[in-house]
């Protein structure tokens, strides 16, 4: 016989994935950032040795 009640596990999936989205996006989003940083580090560098 099929249970009654809640399914088991469709709440915690959708919860640790909604998570996981999280967890990624933020990493991506903070490569985004240091990747412009850098970029302006680099912008900034080649400036500053072509006005020496």
């Amino acid at each position: 016989m099929a249970k009654k009640g809640t399914e088991k596990n469709t709440k915690n999936k959708a919860l640790h994935s909604k998570l996981m989205n999280r967890k990624k996006n933020k990493l991506r989003e903070e490569n985004e950032q240091r990747a412009a940083r850098l970029k302006e580090i680099i912008q900034k560098s080649k400036g500053n040795v072509s006005n020496d």
